[in-house]
């Protein structure tokens, strides 16, 4: 007698016929990506370099993209990574990194503070250039090669901000934003090709951009950096506490997974209760 638990997985109502792209493996699978490749931006150090070890220890083989050559000399300690020395916000050269990838996951990013009025234009540009025009470009020379083999996973680290705004954030917002729609966009185009597209949302990860923002911040906000994370940072969030790189990297792993494979379009949130106000 047929399993009706294998039919109902396999053929649409009233067809005989397997859907295409049906993984044969099931949710409670432990996660292998031995004979996958991904390309991991942003991976020389944070959430990038967590990314990178998490999948490299799933099996996969990581391409770690970023123009810190020391970070990614570190990260490539780690057996099955790859380091990648390259400007990501050099949109003209990204056309040279790896494009036979099963899983981009878009992580690259940076942070500039200001009020709108003074916010540098090249500095605006830049980081739209870095973290929406860069991730678009590197999905479109990704897709050929996942809709060949009827697989693929896109990953974009997207922020809470990608959901809501912040004052004095107004390039970072609108990157984040950008990127939200354009994974959607991805995840509808990329369903019949068994390519699924989805972002992650964290709130303040406990990364050098972190850090970075302290002084920026305790500036614009007129207060001493000594309290930019409890009153700045942490002030949204139920959770008081900085999110860890580990956290979103096993949130990717499993976006990877055979537990995710009916999972696209959508965004995750770790964002600690700042979005359930």
């Amino acid at each position: 007698m047929p399993d009706a638990r294998h039919d109902a997985r396999d053929a649409a109502p009233g067809s005989t016929a397997p859907l295409r792209g049906t993984d044969r493996t099931t949710a409670n699978d432990p996660i292998d990506l031995n004979g996958k490749t991904a390309l991991v931006t942003g991976a020389a150090s944070g959430i990038g370099a967590a990314i990178a070890r998490a999948l490299s220890r799933a099996g996969a083989k990581v391409h770690a993209v970023d123009r810190d050559e020391a970070g990614l000399a570190e990260v490539a300690q780690e057996s099955g990574i790859s380091p990648v020395v390259a400007d990501l916000a050099d949109l003209d050269g990204l056309g040279g990194l790896p494009t036979a990838v099963d899983i981009l996951v878009n992580n690259a990013g940076i942070q500039h503070v200001s009020p709108v009025e003074e916010f540098p234009l090249e500095r605006f540009d830049f980081i739209l250039d870095l973290m929406l025009v860069s991730p678009f470009r590197l999905i479109r020379q990704s897709l050929p090669h996942m809709y060949a083999q009827g697989w693929g996973r896109i990953i974009n680290i997207s922020s809470v901000h990608g959901l809501r705004a912040s004052a004095f954030k107004s390039a970072y917002v609108t990157a984040k934003h950008g990127l939200e729609g354009l994974s959607k966009v991805v995840a509808i185009e990329g369903a019949p090709h068994g390519v699924t597209s989805t972002c992650i949302n964290p709130a303040y990860v406990r990364t050098p951009l972190v850090e970075k923002q302290i002084e920026d911040q305790a500036r614009t906000h007129g207060i001493p950096p000594s309290e930019v994370v409890d009153k700045i940072m942490l002030s949204p969030v139920a959770l008081k506490r900085l999110v860890e790189p580990d956290e979103v990297a096993a949130l990717a792993l499993f976006l990877c997974g055979p537990a995710s494979a009916s999972v696209t379009g959508t965004s995750f949130l770790m964002d600690g209760g700042w979005t359930a106000h």
